[in-house]
């Protein structure tokens, strides 16, 4: 195995892990994607289910688990949450509408981090909101950029197409008019991870009457500068780590 530890048991855990990080997992595709045994790899999953380093979502698959993100948390390891506060509250006060960050967690999306419209009508996402990634342009982000089979069987019952996520791959963002709730429009861009996977969306929400039925047009490039800062964030992070670990070795 690349990389050993020595100690087998933790390389392999830290094999399913890694394997988890690209989505949700049946046991066969755990297996196919680690190379470990049927058995070895069904015992070491739901050990660390016990442990709440791996979830089970609604059909059952295997999930990356909360404690992962307790632990990130308290050790102050997660740049994008800490660095988002400040790129929403200026996308809020540049756009004048709500701004959110989602994460797919699951078969769900959920909302970690906004800065909300002070005053008059708006889109209120409070933080921790679980949504559907069947509908919304930061459900058609978090989708687009997916392996094929995953991307396909998440279009299962949405409201969008795969020529509509073509476009938000092409674009490099995605725009929902009343898709997720009649009455709201939304425009998103990605946020991706130092390997270049798309690890969270970058949104502003608000009334079509303000947003227009082609949000995008008024607001695309202004939200994929938002998501681009928290990339750079992430990368900067990232090589700091590398940077650190080579002068530790």
């Amino acid at each position: 195995m690349d990389n050993s530890s020595g100690v087998g048991v933790l390389d392999k855990a830290a094999v399913v892990l890694g394997a988890l990080e690209a989505g949700p997992s049946t046991l066969a595709q755990l297996v196919s994607a680690t190379g470990l045994a049927r058995p070895t790899a069904h015992r070491l999953a739901v050990a660390l289910e016990h442990h709440r380093l791996v979830a089970r979502d609604m059909q059952g698959r295997f999930i990356l688990g909360p404690r992962l993100g307790e632990l990130a948390a308290a050790a102050g390891e997660d740049r994008l949450l800490a660095t988002a506060g400040p790129v929403l509250g200026a996308l809020r006060d540049h756009t004048n509408e709500s701004a959110q960050l989602f994460r797919r967690q699951g078969d769900n999306r959920v909302c970690v981090a906004a800065a909300e419209r002070p005053v008059g009508l708006r889109d209120s996402i409070p933080v921790g909101a679980t949504l559907s990634m069947l509908a919304g342009s930061a459900a058609q982000v978090l989708l687009a950029w997916e392996e094929p089979d995953r991307l396909h069987r998440g279009l299962h019952g949405a409201a969008f197409t795969a020529t509509t996520l073509s476009g938000v791959r092409r674009r490099g963002w995605a725009q929902s008019v009343g898709e997720r709730e009649r009455g709201v429009a939304s425009v998103s861009a990605p946020v991706r991870g130092p390997s270049g996977r798309v690890v969270a969306a970058v949104s502003i929400s608000g009334p079509i009457e303000r947003l227009s039925r082609q949000p995008g047009r008024l607001h695309a490039a202004t939200v994929v500068a938002g998501a681009n800062k928290l990339t750079e964030v992430l990368a900067r992070h990232h090589a700091a780590q590398q940077a650190a670990a080579a002068q530790n070795q």
